[in-house]
């Protein structure tokens, strides 16, 4: 019975984008594969054991407790979304001795200006949400304490470092979706912002396999944002998803 109460409280907190989570043999099918992003980018970062890590855009924390794990000292996420608190309280509530890992419902104009406070920065599918990148950029790198990793994951096009796409409208029906660069023109982007060893890492199509409808969040996915005639497309005619991870030192 006890069992059932709780999955009760976490079909309330629905959708999960990020995960999955497995609570008391219950598992939480998140929209996204999670585990496959941090498996992926995780090779590429330096060592987390003993550093203080900042996660930008965290969600409900998925990564903030991966990078736990993987030995951060503390961990601070922030995302401006009540519901991800409250997954991510809900999740921390169930931990025996939950490590030093934080979420504050906060956009990262609430933290102060050159604040060089963290060792690793990590900013992931966010970038291509803000207005303007180059501020957005500026300021992740004012988070870092000198010499300090950025690991920056984000939607890119093929092209050179002149060729970045402005959508019209909706990308992949999302309405927010600003600027696709190229890889190159990223790289570009973070040497004109300060950032010094700038190296693209990783570039992975992003398949419906790793993000998919499931019963923990009942809407539409990548697969309905497709073109169904030519899954390369999306719906708008634009390339599909291709993500990049850039690492870069402040």
């Amino acid at each position: 019975q006890v069992r059932e109460e709780i999955h009760r409280g976490l079909r309330a907190l629905q959708p999960w984008r990020k995960g999955p989570f497995e609570l008391f043999g219950i598992h939480i099918d998140s929209e996204w594969r999670s585990d496959w992003k941090w498996a992926r980018l995780a090779p590429h970062v330096r060592p987390l054991a003993g550093r203080r890590v900042l996660d930008v855009g965290c969600g409900n924390g998925y990564y903030a407790w991966r990078m736990a794990g993987a030995g951060a000292e503390w961990v601070v996420g922030i995302d401006p979304g009540l519901l991800f608190l409250a997954q991510f309280t809900a999740v921390r509530h169930f931990m025996a001795a939950p490590p030093e890992v934080h979420l504050l419902p906060l956009g990262i104009e609430a933290v102060p200006p050159g604040l060089r406070g963290f060792d690793t920065v990590f900013s992931m599918g966010i970038l291509y949400h803000r207005r303007s990148p180059m501020e957005h950029l500026e300021a992740l790198r004012g988070c870092l304490r000198p010499g300090g990793e950025l690991v920056l994951e984000t939607l890119v096009v093929e092209g050179d470092e002149t060729t970045v796409l402005v959508p019209r409208g909706r990308y992949a029906r999302m309405r927010n979706v600003w600027f696709i660069p190229s890889p190159a023109a990223l790289v570009n982007w973070l040497e004109r912002c300060g950032f010094r060893n700038v190296r693209v890492v990783e570039v992975t199509p992003t398949t419906t396999g790793e993000q998919r409808p499931t019963g923990w969040m009942g809407f539409e996915s990548l697969a309905h944002a497709l073109d169904p005639e030519d899954p390369r497309s999306t719906v708008e005619g634009y390339p599909a998803p291709v993500r990049a991870v850039v690492l870069a030192e402040a």
